[in-house]
């Protein structure tokens, strides 16, 4: 349990860190005129909680040995852009899109949420290879 409160702050940060971003963004080009009202804000924030908890929980599929890892990226990938995109749709994240628009904005999604598995799975490729180095100094 401890485990996964864990993987779940790990996601709400990234996925807050992210949200700040994307408001910074946001606000720099519309020229500081980014206004948010009927407590939009608020449900956003709540959103990218939630955001966060689909990503971050189901991290817990790699502990699994016995699963394929295609399997496990499936799992926890599938779970995450699930979750964003019906919370991207109910806290108005995508606005009023045409299809096309938003199409684009799935696949950046897609192509946002990859990236950062991509880095985190490097990142844990690399520590697992030091501790393998570790282990065979040691005999």
């Amino acid at each position: 349990m401890k485990d996964v409160a864990k993987r779940a702050a790990l996601g709400i940060g990234m996925a807050m860190c992210l949200f700040c971003i994307a408001g910074i963004i946001f606000d720099v080009c519309g020229g500081g005129d980014f206004v948010l009202a009927n407590y939009q804000f608020t449900k956003m924030v709540i959103g990218c909680v939630i955001v966060g908890l689909g990503f971050g929980t189901p991290t817990i599929v790699y502990d699994v040995e016995s699963m394929p890892m295609p399997l496990k990226v499936l799992i926890h990938m599938g779970i995450g852009c699930v979750v964003y995109t019906i919370v991207a749709f109910s806290v108005g994240w995508t606005g009023n899109l045409s299809l096309a628009q938003g199409i684009i904005a799935i696949v950046a999604q897609l192509v946002v949420a990859f990236v950062i598995w991509f880095i985190f799975m490097m990142h844990y490729k690399k520590e697992a290879r030091k501790i393998n180095e570790r282990i065979q100094a040691m005999k």
